[in-house]
């Protein structure tokens, strides 16, 4: 239960103490900064706080954006404010630092806004809900009550709430196809006490099903299989949703929908691959394949975006380019499905499974994937090149810690380091070169499952160790751990289709999930301000080019059936460590409550 003070003189027939339990608050009254400091102090330090004015007039959901939403320590409307734990402090000093006596009536008529100036310098984040056509006011006479009242009834805040529960940037086929009808899905989850994890959950379980249907390899099969996955996108959306309309927010929830969207389309593709199978059509290679281009897409926006969003000086004539572009209607909607985002691309795979075969799905998806990663790829570089920002040591350090390097790298780069120019192009030139020596001799080599191939892969970690021997600063350093994901899921991947034995492929498959895994993993919890994983997780895990020199040995130390078994084996172990250590973390993790209103993925 957290705890409302109302301090103010009352107001007889106001809903609000009715608004404030509604809310979860329980109601104190207070007519001091005295007496509210007093209450402040005897009140558990766990609680969340509340002080408002008995003359607040406003929309209920106005109240419930200032004194609900979990993601920030402190937030205020004109009237109200809440403070989370972390920031009870700064309130107990605000109301201690109220001079009492004469000539201070001006301080403790309002004193809501008071405290919330106070707040505002002090420091601790206060967030000041933008409250768009919602009214939230503190009318100080009769005929300014009226006036508020009216204005209350002229806007529909539960419009307003289902309106802004839906994500505010999206793509053409969420904005138009589902949105229009998830959002209402969303309020009878919410009116029914369902949590977004648990339609996160349920959403996953239908995408499993989806997969289970395309595994039977019957025309049944595939068509059940693309109404559930457009199901399951339905129920992805509605989470989102339904933690906006009732602002269930948390790290957690961030996470299992971002990890579960990559389990659902993977495991749908494995899905695929096992249905053509028993049809007799071995595509494994091409669901391998666009786990990888998918996977390596992320990557390059989640390197660009951590490398960019804190960055100073941000100016760009393509950045600008792009935003006059966006003041033009229909561009809007064309450049955001030229992305292929999850919409798009989860209704054009559930369509060509119902009506074509597992072969053509996946020679759409590379195929427009590829445009997609072209596209967004040129132009970032485009922006890189022509902006002048200076580049944070957080930036480095989320680029360092996408970049996955492991022992080997790390021994590598002490020695280089002090060599080379930080801020130059050194870095991705190097990264470049590791996975660039690496693929030319697999994909071209007679036999790369050889020892030649793994004195490839040293030289190939010689480069990667190089690549990470300084701050990565530069204008192009997004691009490392683009190149280093690219280097070592394709050397899997051709290595495997060159064993040309049954289960090389799906086994390649489930290592390359489990060390995506990892990396998606890793993500979020940058994402969600809590650092990158545990060195010793990537020193166990091996690293990028510590994974590739393992797999290279393997290749060459073994047999091709003994490559096999020794890749599902890898596979196994390497998911078992990364799943234990990430459950473990994010089921504990006292990070703050994140959403992401970016891009869709």
């Amino acid at each position: 239960m957290s705890t409302a003070i109302l301090t103010g003189p009352p107001v007889a027939g106001s809903p609000l103490e009715a608004d404030l339990r509604t809310l979860g608050f329980d109601v104190r009254t207070a007519n001091d900064p005295a007496s509210v400091a007093e209450l402040i102090a005897g009140l558990p330090a766990q609680q969340r706080i509340a002080v408002v004015d008995p003359r607040f007039v406003g929309h209920l959901h106005a109240l419930r954006l200032a004194l609900t939403d979990p993601r920030f320590p402190a937030a205020a409307v004109p009237g109200a404010l809440t403070v989370q734990p972390e920031a009870r402090p700064a309130l107990t000093r605000a109301v201690g630092r109220i001079p009492v006596g004469a000539g201070t009536a001006h301080l403790t008529d309002v004193l809501t806004e008071t405290l919330t100036e106070s707040l505002d310098h002090d420091a601790v984040g206060l967030h000041r809900v933008e409250l768009g056509s919602l009214v939230a006011t503190v009318a100080l006479t009769p005929a300014r009550r009226e006036e508020a009242r009216e204005a209350v009834a002229a806007v529909d805040d539960e419009a307003v709430r289902l309106r802004t529960a839906v994500k505010s940037r999206d793509g053409f086929f969420t904005t138009f196809g589902i949105s229009p009808y998830s959002r209402y899905l969303a309020r009878w989850c919410a009116r029914r006490g369902l949590t977004p994890n648990q339609v996160t959950t349920a959403s996953l379980l239908t995408a499993l099903i989806a997969a289970g249907c395309a595994a039977t390899g019957t025309r049944g099969g595939f068509v059940a299989a693309g109404l559930l996955l457009l199901f399951s996108f339905v129920l992805d959306c509605t989470d989102g949703q339904l933690a906006r309309y009732s602002l269930q927010y948390s790290t957690l929830g961030a996470w299992l929908d971002a990890t579960f969207d990559r389990a659902k389309e993977y495991a749908y593709y494995a899905g695929l691959a096992l249905g053509a199978a028993r049809g007799g059509d071995d595509v494994w290679a091409l669901a391998l394949g666009a786990m990888v281009l998918q996977t390596c897409r992320h990557v390059v926006d989640f390197s660009f975006n951590e490398a960019n969003h804190d960055a100073t000086a941000n100016t760009s004539p393509t950045a600008a380019l792009s935003d006059k572009l966006d003041s033009v209607g229909w561009t809007v909607w064309v450049r955001r499905m030229i992305v292929l985002p999850i919409g798009e691309r989860w209704a054009m795979i559930a369509v060509l499974t119902a009506l074509t075969t597992p072969r053509i799905v996946f020679y759409a998806l590379l195929i427009g994937c590829a445009l997609a990663a072209c596209y967004t790829t040129a132009g970032r570089v485009l922006r890189s090149l022509t902006r002048r920002a200076r580049r944070t040591d957080r930036a480095a350090q989320a680029l360092a810690d996408l970049a996955d390097s492991g022992p080997v790298a790390e021994l590598i780069a002490r020695g280089a380091r002090g060599r080379g120019r930080a801020g130059s192009y050194l870095a991705p030139v190097m990264a470049f070169l590791s996975a660039a020596v690496l693929l030319i001799w697999v994909i071209f080599e007679d036999d790369p499952s050889s020892w030649l191939t793994v004195g490839v892969a040293a030289a190939s970690a010689l480069l990667a160790g190089a690549a990470v021997s300084r701050p990565l600063k530069g204008a192009l350093d997004w691009l490392v751990p683009p190149f280093f994901r690219a280097g070592e899921y394709v050397t899997i991947l051709v290595l495997a289709a060159r064993a040309d034995v049954p289960g090389a492929l799906p086994a390649a498959f489930g290592l390359v999930a489990a060390v995506a895994y990892h990396h998606y993993d890793t993500v979020y919890r940058i994402r969600g301000g809590t650092g990158a994983p545990p060195r010793w997780l990537v020193r166990a895990t091996g690293g990028a080019e510590g994974r590739i020199l393992v797999v290279t040995v393997l290749a060459a130390a073994l047999s091709p059936s003994g490559f096999t078994i020794a890749l599902t084996a890898l596979a196994v172990v390497l998911a078992l460590l990364v799943l234990a250590e990430s459950i473990r973390f994010w089921v504990s993790s006292q990070a703050p409550a994140v959403h992401d209103e970016g891009e869709p993925a």
